[in-house]
Parts: structure tokens; sequence; C-alpha cells
């Protein structure tokens, strides 16, 4: 899984225009959860969409809190932590906290 790393508003930005061409899925991670921690390692290891597929991005949501809650008012999702959020065009197409963020629901939704 091929990380992109989101660490400013600049580079959400970014990410939100990527989604005009393909599907974008960011993760929000909290570095002081220990669920957040199991969600992150169950989706590195069952990840199996390509980059041209579906673009990964992660936020440390502790290190960058100005940057989640971007996040949640562009894209009208209350912030929770773990949090996946799927995208493409600027719309929602999937989210999920916790233990419901799975790889069958991005399947479904894209």
């Amino acid at each position: 899984m091929n990380w992109t790393i989101l660490t400013s508003i600049a580079e959400l930005e970014s990410a939100l225009a990527k989604s005009d061409d393909m599907p974008i899925a960011i993760f929000k991670h909290s570095t002081r959860c220990s669920v957040s921690f199991m969600a992150r390692k169950q989706l590195e290891m069952t990840w199996d969409f390509s980059d041209e597929r579906v673009k990964p991005y992660f936020l440390d949501l502790i290190q960058h809190r100005d940057v989640s809650d971007a996040i949640a008012s562009k894209t009208g999702v209350e912030h929770q932590s773990p949090q996946l959020i799927l995208l493409s065009n600027n719309k929602v197409l999937y989210h999920a906290s916790h233990g419901s963020i799975s790889l069958q629901g991005i399947e479904r939704s894209i």
C-alpha cells in the first residue's frame, strides 16, 4: 500500500482535485488510539487496489488537526477516528469509521 501523506490543506486540495481523475481514499488516523492502529494495520494487510484504481491518502490527525477539520468541512462527513472516506469527483462515495471500515464497502462504492 503506497500511502500519500497529507500534512497541509494545500495537499488536501491537491488530493481532492485528483479525485476528478480517479477515486481517492483518505484514511484519518489517531496515533493515540489502539483502535485506529488496528484499523490501519487491517487496511494495510488487506488493501488490494492498485494506485491507478484508488489512490490512498493518510492523515495523522493528531499532528494535522487543521487538515482533519478541513476534510470534515469539505466533505460534509462528521469527524471520526479512525475513519476512511472514499471520494470521486469531490463527492463522497463511501465513508466508515472504526470497525466498519472494509474493502468490500470500498469495492461496492467504486
